[in-house]
């Protein structure tokens, strides 16, 4: 017999809520001037913020368009479980779904004894937690305890585009009264965020800062970065497992008492949202270090490139002061690897289409120069790539990969592709 959750909203709440959000509003603003930190000025913008998707939570109509459309994001992705609405029986005020059948993650007894891999529940919630944010821009913002739940593997489960054999553990996602949206610019810069803080580049770290929000346009930004070397650097040195969001957060507010650093209201949703799932994570498993997920995660995104916002992110790892940096592709491709599920023959497979396409033009030539720069063959590095890569380019399946890639170009187009003797002559000439 088939179950149901319904969710009755309690009566009269609207009044009690907007009682509530004024009272607070009229704290904050009295709060504001006495606060130590350059949050104050923002703190009624962030009870705004959070007043107006309070009021978003408690309509229960919007709540299931919200399910529908994170449930469509996720669509491809049989690990992240969205419960159905039965929109015939629901209303404003009464929301009915499909029933979950699953512990909550703070139930690591019940996890355990279900005999869950509690290392693949926190890969799946830092992966769907990172896609949410950089890919679709949409997010729970609201990812406690009660709102997220563990299931176990089954067999024969419908799934969109067909029927799945046998679906692994699977973590559900419930509540979407509190979500939010980031604009594509936002996305953007986030991605952009990770690619300066993967290469060093503080300066750009900080201008990121001040698109996203966190620093005025008018902010002279010269003296915030070495501030920012010195709390982000040893996370990409020696220490970065160590890396973590509760670390960063408390380091960043070090900051706000010396630098003008202020917190946007949506992001202090996305902050609260982070800080909390990584809560859960810790739960399941005190070792966890979220950068053993999240770097994999990176890294396959900007390897895949599958736009070009993309690939011209991965040009900037790829690329320092315009030598193109070996290490930082061994690196990279290192870090995808540690993720299971990534395969390298489609990734391989898109760097050959990109290099073919007129958009690779300059990539082509930069990888010339780098073969032969320094007025030397780099075969040294290209043999430590290729050791690295060859069990898995089997030559039977990397051929296949460029026939598909090279189909359809043409003659000329093939000719293109070729450097000009012109090349070397100006090459060794400069």
């Amino acid at each position: 017999m088939k179950k149901w959750a319904v969710k009755v909203q309690r009566p009269d709440l609207l009044p009690v809520i907007t009682l509530d959000l004024y009272l607070m509003r009229w704290a904050a603003g009295w709060m504001a001037p006495w606060l130590p930190l350059n949050l104050g000025h923002d703190l009624t913008l962030i009870v705004d913020e959070f007043g107006t998707k309070l009021f978003e939570e408690i309509d229960y109509l919007n709540e299931g368009r919200n399910a529908e459309k994170f449930a469509t994001n996720f669509r491809n992705d049989p690990t992240v479980k969205v419960p159905s609405i039965y929109w015939r029986y629901s209303s404003q005020r009464v929301l009915t779904l499909e029933w979950i059948h699953g512990f909550k993650l703070t139930d690591t007894d019940r996890i355990q004894e279900a005999g869950l891999d509690t290392d693949a529940l926190i890969e799946i919630g830092v992966t769907s937690g990172l896609r949410q944010l950089l890919e679709f821009g949409f997010f729970h913002a609201d990812p406690h305890p009660g709102n997220l739940f563990a299931m176990a593997p089954h067999c024969n489960v419908e799934v969109r585009g067909g029927i799945a054999d046998q679906i692994g553990t699977q973590m559900a996602y419930i509540d979407f009264g509190m979500m939010d949206q980031l604009e594509e610019s936002a996305k953007e810069t986030l991605v952009d965020a990770v690619v300066h803080l993967i290469n060093k580049d503080y300066f750009e770290l900080a201008k990121d800062f001040v698109k996203l929000g966190f620093l005025t346009p008018d902010t002279d930004i010269q003296p915030i970065v070495p501030a920012l070397e010195t709390v982000l650097g040893d996370m990409m040195g020696e220490s970065v497992r160590d890396f973590n969001f509760k670390t960063i957060t408390d380091r960043f507010s070090e900051l706000m008492y010396d630098y003008p650093f202020r917190l946007p209201a949506k992001f202090a949703l996305i902050i609260r949202s982070l800080v909390t799932q990584e809560g859960l994570a810790l739960t399941l498993n005190p070792d966890f270090k979220i950068i053993d997920v999240a770097y994999p995660y990176i890294a396959k995104r900007l390897l895949t490139g599958e736009s070009p916002e993309l690939r011209r992110r991965l040009l900037e790892v790829l690329f320092k002061d315009g030598k193109f940096r070996w290490d930082r592709l061994e690196n990279l491709i290192s870090i995808a690897r540690t993720d299971n599920k990534f395969d390298l023959l489609p990734t391989a497979r898109l760097g050959l289409e990109y290099l073919l396409s007129d958009e690779g033009k300059f990539l082509r030539r930069q990888l010339l120069i780098a073969l032969t720069e320094d007025d030397r063959l780099h075969t040294e590095e290209v043999q430590r790539l290729w050791n690295l890569i060859k069990d898995e380019l089997q030559p039977a399946r990397l051929f296949n990969a460029a026939i598909g890639a090279i189909t359809g170009i043409s003659a000329v187009g093939a000719s293109a592709l070729l450097p000009s003797p012109l090349t070397f002559i100006n090459k060794g000439q400069g």
